[in-house]
């Protein structure tokens, strides 16, 4: 199979589109011919300096395709089916072999480019938001990284629950694009002091929940909360998060929960039900995907330099 490829971490560069072995079918496994592929915010950070678990090292979370063959042990997947599934790396190939326990079946005449870009982000985004953040009917949130995957999945989501939306984006032009998911009131974090502002929304008590998939934005989020406030923490975006003196949580009784949808989906069945459920209000037109860009797999270097340059609004997908 043909794959995007690399040796040593790095930036973009480092990508190699070469012929390698076919991924090995284990007895709980699927083998799956990729369709599209979502570049997720983990996979730039694990080209960037992540861990290589073999060499050369195929990178990604997450994909859709259509089940090529089983392992002798499964049970709830067929041949021929079309999925959306995640795994700890592998993603950038035509070829990916993941348990079964982490696909997902992808409803007739739904887009397996929308598919592909489901399960993360919209999984993330709903326990950041519930699961993990309590967010209820009337209490106000802001997200930070309101432009990317998880931002405008949470934007959406939170919206539907009847909460209040603030987010932060790097240009007024998205922020006036994301008023169509339900954002409330946007924040250009380039020209603002966003937890000032966040502040003044709430007529300075602050906000009840923070979204934070940046990292280094974290100093600021403490500060944009109200009394009793949260912090749903679930990435490093920034590539550079400093240390933090919790103890100022301390004084509003607040609280920074942080979250990985992995475990989740390891320590569980809710998870993996919950990204179900979120891939059939997708299906349903209840929620939307927004894919910003598709590039060639070979074009893979291309594709994570558009996303860390930060010209991104929602999803950029690869096509095998």
């Amino acid at each position: 199979m043909k794959a995007a490829v690399y040796y040593e971490t790095g930036a973009p560069d480092v990508f190699r589109y070469e012929e390698v072995p076919d991924p090995a079918l284990t007895a709980t496994d699927v083998m799956v011919q990729v369709e599209a592929i979502s570049i997720e915010g983990g996979d730039t950070l694990n080209r960037l300096g992540g861990d290589m678990t073999s060499t050369p090292h195929i990178v990604g979370y997450q994909c859709a395709g259509t089940i090529l063959a089983v392992g002798e042990s499964v049970t709830d997947r067929l041949v021929g089916q079309r999925v959306v599934c995640s795994m700890m790396s592998g993603s950038h190939a035509e070829l990916v072999a993941t348990p079964s326990a982490f696909t997902w079946p992808v409803p007739d005449g739904m887009d397996l480019t929308l598919a592909a870009c489901v399960p993360i982000a919209f999984g993330t985004a709903d326990d950041c938001l519930f699961e993990f953040g309590g967010l209820v009917a009337g209490e106000t949130v802001l997200i930070q990284a309101g432009a990317g995957g998880v931002g405008i999945a949470a934007i959406q989501l939170a919206k539907r629950a009847g909460a209040t939306v603030l987010a932060t984006a790097s240009s007024d032009d998205k922020l006036e694009r994301l008023k169509g998911f339900g954002l409330d009131h946007g924040i250009n974090y380039r020209t603002n002091d966003f937890a000032e502002v966040a502040r003044q929304l709430t007529a300075g008590s602050g906000v009840d929940l923070v979204v934070d998939s940046v990292g280094t934005t974290l100093p600021g989020s403490m500060r944009a909360l109200a009394y009793k406030g949260r912090i749903s923490y679930v990435g490093n975006a920034g590539r550079d998060p400093q240390p933090i003196d919790v103890s100022a949580l301390m004084g509003g009784n607040q609280s920074i929960h942080g979250v990985f949808l992995g475990a989740e989906m390891i320590m569980g069945t809710r998870a993996h039900a919950n990204i179900g459920r979120l891939i059939g209000l997708v299906a349903d037109g209840e929620i939307e995907v927004v894919v910003d860009r598709t590039f060639r797999l070979e074009e893979a270097s291309a594709a994570h330099a558009y996303i860390e340059d930060r010209l991104a609004f929602g999803r950029v997908v690869l096509i095998p």
